[in-house]
């Protein structure tokens, strides 16, 4: 919690003001047994009506000025806490940003999520009664027996008695229950991440029947949790129990101490009352006390893990070096006049002379491994890409594509090798500078709630009306929203045509297209597709090939399928198998030269249509 307060720096003044102002309602609330002594003693026992009047008249102003601090203190308790954990979920939030791919596969979507939400509203409940009653529950528990040493200090030696036997009963139960509220909060990462996964996943959950099994595993983590809360609830339950205990017998044996010494003329019968009094308020105050320590518990135990969380260094750490888009291409050595046909073929690329040229991107034997202790899911790549390619990555399920085009806006970091950019290694670039520099459209489209312009706008947020018309035409998404370049509002309809979150008011095709739109709006310098056509027919894949190849200034592409037809035009065309290059070619040069390419291609279209297209 420590590692926390850093975040309580704007709150200072009212996390102050908050126990300041509960101390002064203590100090009234300790002074009403002394009104009411005075009240036995010098207004019953002589009978005095007025005074017992006044007396009473200053107890209840005493009882309205402490409602008035308590009412104060709770408002400054109230905008530490919700302050401290906004500041708090911000700057996890924030954190969340900063982190890798490969950090956030580790941490897990579930566990942030826990961080993010129930644990940060476990630490505001605990910062709130604390700042209300950790301060203020031991200065009454001590400054009632204080005071009851003012009256009598024989009888208030019982308060010395049982005030450490309650201390050592409360701080054991503390000290059991501390370690298992961290575990609760652990189950409750589990089912979290079963609900998520759950909800959804409950489409094909329920297309192949399986909704008892998922039952099954929720109610086994479900009943872990629960056992698990009823095991520390059990043993949090006993607090309140053996504090009555403890109080109450305490008070019978004051009141029988009591009761000997006013009989012996040691004691009046107003001290008795109010030592009776400031073992009630010890017993009030020690429920609290007991309540709030569980409740400090959980906060505890929730703010360790969310400091563990902050604590955790991105394992990606940004370049100093500024990417700007062609200023290395300008050192590039230009092909010797008169040298062209003397020009030695790219072993790499087939083609002349490029081996002179400084590539776009470049990968140099790039290796990488996901997990400590896993295989690699890329070795030893090495590829040449220059400006304006075209460039198809293709192989079978799993073989890494996702993984090397992954590398290029550095979502994960190679293990070995390099990639690089113009010639610069990515780690020294900003990771600022070049992610703006590249559009990428993932696997699964993700849309935001919104409309379709503020999708786009998300990309660039200069963008123009006649920008996101131009990007959503290229996408071939133009026609179902109804946008027409020539019409105005038609245009505007369009693009504020409502978008759900996740878009799930669309179909899988028009979510695809939006998300290639938002990646075009952005005029990136290279445009990375991964297997972002899966849910396109082959016309409109085609259209959509064909603009990106249009696309003035063209940028570097690189675009990932399983489908042969859809990188078959690239300049360049990398087959994957199990992590490893293949084969680097064009689509005539592969299906004389690889295997598994023409595997791929032959398996996808006609016999005849194939061997047609491959002559």
């Amino acid at each position: 919690m420590v590692r926390l307060l850093k975040y309580f720096k704007e709150y200072r003044f009212t996390a102050l003001m908050g126990p300041f102002f509960k101390l002064l309602e203590a100090l009234f609330e300790l002074a009403v047994p002394l009104v009411v002594k005075l009240i036995i003693d010098n207004g019953i026992g002589t009978g005095d009506k007025a005074y017992c009047l006044r007396m009473s008249i200053i107890m209840v102003l005493l009882g309205f000025a402490g409602f008035v601090f308590s009412i104060i203190a709770q408002y400054f308790a109230a905008k530490s806490a919700v302050g401290f954990a906004a500041n708090v979920r911000g700057a996890l939030f924030k954190h969340f940003q900063s982190l890798s791919f490969s950090d956030m596969d580790r941490v897990g979507t579930n566990t942030m999520i826990t961080r993010l939400t129930s644990d940060v509203n476990q630490m505001q409940n605990g910062v709130n009664m604390g700042l209300r009653l950790l301060l203020r529950s031991p200065f009454i528990v001590f400054g009632s027996m204080i005071m009851a040493f003012t009256q009598d200090v024989q009888a208030a030696l019982i308060f010395v008695v049982v005030i450490p036997v309650l201390s050592v009963i409360i701080f054991g139960i503390i000290g059991y229950t501390i370690p298992k509220y961290k575990q609760v909060q652990r189950k409750l990462d589990r089912v979290l991440g079963l609900t998520r996964e759950n909800v959804n996943g409950v489409r094909v959950i329920r297309a192949f029947c399986n909704e008892e099994n998922e039952q099954e595993k929720f109610s086994e983590a479900n009943d872990g949790l629960k056992d698990l809360q009823f095991k520390v609830g059990r043993i949090s339950a006993l607090m309140n129990p053996l504090t009555y205990v403890m109080i109450n017998a305490a008070i019978i044996f004051l009141i029988y101490v009591c009761g000997l010494r006013v009989n012996a003329g040691h004691m009046s019968q107003g001290e008795t009352f109010a030592l009776y009094n400031y073992m009630s308020q010890i017993l009030v105050e020690l429920i609290k006390l007991a309540n709030l320590i569980i409740t400090i518990t959980k906060a505890l135990a929730c703010a360790n893990r969310v400091a563990d969380v902050l604590d955790m260094k991105p394992s990606m750490v940004s370049g100093d070096i500024e990417l700007v888009f062609g200023q290395y291409a300008e050192n590039a050595c230009p092909v010797p006049a008169g040298d062209a046909e003397g020009a030695e073929t790219d072993s790499v690329t087939g083609s002349k002379n490029e081996a002179l040229k400084v590539p776009a991107v470049e990968f140099e034997h790039a290796s990488i491994v996901y997990s400590e202790g896993a295989q690699e899911a890329l070795t030893d790549v090495n590829l040449k890409v220059y400006d304006g390619e075209t460039v198809g990555v293709i192989g079978g399920t799993g073989c890494g594509k996702s993984t090397l085009v992954n590398l290029i806006p550095r979502f994960y970091d190679t293990t070995s090798g390099s990639v690089k950019i113009y010639g610069r290694d990515i780690k020294t670039l900003k990771l600022e500078s070049l992610r703006e520099n590249i559009g990428i459209v993932m696997q699964k489209a993700v849309l935001l709630r919104g409309d379709i312009k503020s999708n786009l706008l998300f990309a660039n947020e200069d963008a123009g009306r006649k920008d996101m018309e131009k990007a959503l035409a290229d996408a071939q998404a133009a026609s179902f929203l109804g946008i027409d370049e020539d019409d105005s509002a038609g245009s505007e309809d369009g693009l504020m045509h409502a978008v759900e979150q996740g878009g799930n008011n669309l179909s899988g095709g028009q979510k695809q297209r939006i998300s290639i739109a938002r990646a075009l709006v952005k005029k990136p310098k290279i445009l990375i597709l991964d297997d972002s056509a899966s849910a396109l027919d082959y016309a409109t894949d085609a259209a959509l090939r064909t603009a990106i190849k249009n696309l003035n200034p063209k940028p570097v592409t690189f675009i990932v399928s399983q489908r042969s037809s859809s990188v078959q035009y690239a300049d360049k065309i990398v087959v994957l198998d199990d992590g490893r290059v293949s084969g680097i070619g064009t689509h005539e040069e592969l299906l004389e030269s690889n295997a598994i390419y023409r595997e791929i291609y032959y398996s996808q279209v006609s016999s005849g249509q194939a061997k047609g297209q491959g002559r």
